[in-house]
């Protein structure tokens, strides 16, 4: 069985980023994250969205999709309800996460297999991962790529990790730490040090 590496980490320090860097040396990457999207375009899950926040406003845009922001404004400010959304979403994510996994260990061509999940503590798909990685940035920095990337304040930073379990838990179940705080040159070293440490090999 090929090695199966769990990325996690604070938000806005470039776990894909990380990824793409993993990926660059043979291995195949499982974004959660863009799961995550696909499972709200699913036609199920969608009427499960509408029918219970619908109520609250506006949930679509104008070619009739889900606005994530508009949802991620209703269930990140209320536990219970971003409880609820993972009930729907989560069982998609994990299963669309497995069957990839499943072809990657069966490619040839693979030598390892990275599952970017931000939440894969708090949903238990660390089971699948024989490592867990955590990438982690300065607070200034992760703001600073947020902002740029999509418009985020400090505020809806702080509101997004109030939501997420503590870090330094996260840190204590991970293998290692890498730190995402420079160039991508600087990112890949450090990737390619870890790799050769946990005695995998390097395309």
């Amino acid at each position: 069985m090929k090695p199966v590496i769990g990325l996690v980490g604070a938000i806005g320090a470039g776990k894909s980023t990380a990824a793409a860097a993993f990926a660059r040396r043979g291995g195949i990457a499982v974004d959660a994250d863009q799961l995550g999207h696909d499972a709200l375009e699913q036609p199920e899950i969608r009427q499960l969205v509408l029918d219970r926040w619908a109520r609250r406003g506006n949930l679509l845009k104008p070619d009739g999709r889900l606005d994530r922001r508009a949802i991620a404004a209703i269930v990140f400010a209320n536990p219970q309800e971003r409880t609820a959304l993972e009930g729907m979403v989560f069982p998609y994510i994990g299963r669309r996460a497995l069957d990839q996994i499943h072809r990657a260990q069966a490619d040839a061509e693979t030598k390892f297999i990275v599952v970017d999940a931000a939440v894969m503590l708090e949903a238990g798909w660390e089971e699948v991962c024989d490592r867990i990685l955590y990438v982690d940035a300065p607070r200034s920095v992760r703001l600073a790529r947020l902002a740029a990337r999509s418009g985020w304040s400090d505020a809806d930073l702080a509101g997004r990790e109030a939501a997420q379990g503590p870090a330094e838990k996260k840190m204590k179940r991970a293998a290692a730490v890498i730190v995402n705080d420079g160039s991508r040159e600087k990112l890949q070293d450090q990737v390619d040090r870890l790799l050769e440490k946990w005695g995998i090999e390097l395309s």
